[in-house]
């Protein structure tokens, strides 16, 4: 079981933060995610960045403006 911005969510063997984001249907393209707080810095990082078992992943929608 891993925690998912304060919500628990099943964990599997494997899983990565594009599992995690799938799952919870976090589609938007300007995100950050952290992991037991360590950023996940890229992107192109997320589909091959594990999520171990007990983690607390927090993922923020980063908003621009002006």
């Amino acid at each position: 079981m891993i925690t998912v911005n304060g919500d628990k969510l099943d964990w599997r063997e494997g899983m990565t933060v594009q599992d995690v984001l799938d799952a919870k249907n976090y589609t938007f393209r300007m995100i950050s995610v952290w992991i037991d707080g360590n950023p996940v810095e890229r992107r192109d990082q997320y589909a091959t960045t594990p999520v171990p078992d007990e983690s607390v992943v927090q993922v923020i929608h980063n908003i621009s403006g002006g």
